[in-house]
């Protein structure tokens, strides 16, 4: 769906890089984030419910890699001879959480430009 309407695409952005509020102490922030502006403008504005649940879909997806990932470091670490794993595990979450900061970056400037973007690797919670 695309908009002409510039405040429609702001909150729509805004969807998207509230997400960043990971970086801040504010536990699981990039899930409140996108949450927060989502419910406060879906009704009013179709492309703020069409990429709030976008991005609200990716944060929970990629909070739900990042347990799991450092639940497997954790076994890992705790086995001696799968120590080298646990590393390589750590070292593929970094790249998950760079991957992240890289995705929500790209859809907020697809949103800017009056594009809707879809994140790959998503599961589909909110439909």
């Amino acid at each position: 769906m695309v908009s002409n309407d510039p405040a429609e695409r702001n909150w729509a952005m805004a969807c998207h890089l509230s997400a960043f509020l990971a970086f801040t102490a504010l536990p699981l922030g990039n899930v409140l984030g996108p949450l927060i502006v989502w419910l406060l403008r879906k009704d009013q504005y179709p492309l703020v419910d069409e990429q709030g649940k976008e991005s609200l879909n990716f944060q929970i997806s990629m909070s739900i890699y990042a347990v799991a990932g450092l639940a497997l470091a954790g076994i890992l670490l705790v086995t001696i001879f799968l120590i080298p794993l646990s590393f390589i595990t750590l070292l593929l979450l970094g790249v998950l959480g760079a991957a992240d900061i890289i995705l929500v970056i790209m859809a907020a400037i697809s949103i800017s430009n009056g594009q809707p973007y879809q994140y790959p690797l998503t599961i589909r919670f909110l439909k």
